[in-house]
């Protein structure tokens, strides 16, 4: 979280007042679908209560790769190749309100997907 720091003329001591100016959403899924079902579901919340978005912002697609042997004894060239994608997108919320942050703490959001939120 950001710190803003008020200096009082009276008292001639720092404040410390804490400040949210963004909060900034990670989301990512194996299926793209749902992934951008999610992300729509997220914005519309964010854009209800007069929240400024910026977004949805896709990342590169993370692709793991897995070489398995077809045979465990005989054919040892025979190998099958698998591969997962997780695909990631990335939502910027502008000066959120507590209404904005309460709403997209109770937000009900397919089984899946995987969010992490970092309030700057």
């Amino acid at each position: 979280m950001a710190t803003a720091v008020k200096i009082d003329k009276k008292k001639k001591k720092p404040e410390v007042t804490d400040q949210i100016q963004k909060i900034r959403i990670r989301v990512a899924a194996y299926e793209h679908k749902i992934l951008d079902a999610s992300v729509k579901q997220i914005v519309d919340t964010a854009l209800r209560y007069d929240g400024i978005v910026e977004g949805p912002i896709p990342l590169p697609t993370e692709i793991k790769k897995y070489t398995v042997n077809r045979g465990a004894f005989v054919h040892k060239n025979a190998r099958e190749q698998f591969e997962m994608r997780i695909h990631k997108r990335l939502i910027d919320i502008q000066n959120p309100s507590p209404k904005i942050i309460e709403h997209l703490t109770t937000l009900n959001l397919p089984s899946g997907v995987n969010i992490d939120v970092k309030m700057i």
